[in-house]
């Protein structure tokens, strides 16, 4: 959104229209004044996809439109867990956890193939193994790699994209990724560690989520203390060194992705923390060149932008898919 004037009354609008005329409470998910329905609970669940077991969180009634929901680094399903109820009463909304990630198996980096590729695989097999055919997808930094594969092998299955922070532009790769490239170009011991010494700490953690933000009081400290305590389990940061490398095989495939985009035009919708050093602000206007039905919202927030505008983003949602989807 251009006008700072009328993001600034979309954000009071969640006040009346998502709050009050909606009625939903986050966390709950339940209707102000009716009973709470196993429709809008958030269920935790488990399903075996090949050889590791996923762990997914999913509410809403299952014959309304389907959001997948695609998680970052480092974090999980988890983050998520204020939007989902804030959806569930229109949508049937999935979020899986990644192999290695949150709560679903974690098999050390010689016994499950860590790259992107694979990923893709896994929850493109979860989505059929839970009955997902047609789908919008949240794309979220590596979320959108792992997203962007599924979507443009597989154009008819999916309705919508939504997309926070996640890069299919090489505008969106600047100054924080120069060591992760030299890691690509070189995989060295040493560049490897300079990884796993500046990337995989509680300080950086707690720097993804804080870095940024308006308000960093209104941010959680349990969202860095509960990723933290996922990667420092044994064997966790050599899998998270291993998608660092294989997260170079992502930037050859941004024209495929740009290709997919402009042939099939799929509605998108961007919701984008402006103040994100990670995938900057210069990474989400790019995606105007290629897609002819978009939405656009720049936000003055950081990387994990729900953790302070989420109820925004889900009124932003609500709307942009009611209109887009939604019958």
């Amino acid at each position: 959104m251009k006008n700072t004037k009328a993001l600034q009354s979309l954000r009071n609008k969640v006040v009346t229209s998502l709050l009050a005329a909606t009625a939903i409470v986050a966390f709950g998910g339940t209707a102000l004044g009716s009973e709470k329905t196993d429709g809008h609970a958030t269920l935790h669940k488990t399903v075996q996809v090949r050889e590791v077991e996923i762990f997914y969180r999913e509410a809403g009634p299952v014959q309304a439109p389907t959001i997948v929901l695609l998680h970052g680094f480092p974090t999980s399903s988890h983050m998520f867990r204020n939007l989902i109820p804030a959806l569930s009463d229109r949508f049937h909304v999935v979020a899986p956890d990644y192999p290695g990630f949150g709560n679903s198996s974690m098999p050390l980096v010689d016994e499950f193939d860590y790259s992107f590729d694979n990923l893709a695989v896994v929850v493109e097999d979860f989505l059929a193994a839970i009955g997902v055919d047609k789908f919008s997808l949240y794309l979220m930094d590596y979320g959108a790699p792992i997203g962007y594969r599924i979507a443009a092998a597989h154009p008819e299955k999916v309705q919508a994209l939504i997309i926070q922070n996640g890069n299919a532009y090489d505008e969106g790769l600047r100054e924080f990724w120069d060591p992760i490239k030299a890691f690509w170009a070189e995989k060295t011991n040493a560049h490897g560690k300079a990884l796993r010494d500046s990337l995989l700490t509680i300080g950086a953690t707690k720097w993804q989520y804080t870095t940024g933000m308006r308000n960093v009081e209104a941010v959680s400290p349990d969202n860095w203390v509960i990723d933290q305590s996922k990667l420092d389990r044994p064997g966790n940061k050599d899998i998270q060194i291993e998608l660092f490398y294989s997260y170079g095989t992502n930037p050859p495939l941004y024209p495929h992705w740009q290709e997919y985009f402009r042939n099939h035009q799929p509605p998108a919708l961007i919701v984008w923390g402006k103040n994100d050093p990670i995938f900057p602000e210069e990474g989400a206007h790019p995606y105007k060149r290629d897609l002819k039905n978009l939405e656009f919202h720049i936000l003055d927030t950081g990387h994990f932008a729900l953790e302070e505008d989420g109820a925004l983003i889900a009124l932003l949602i609500r709307e942009f898919l009611s209109k887009n989807v939604a019958k």
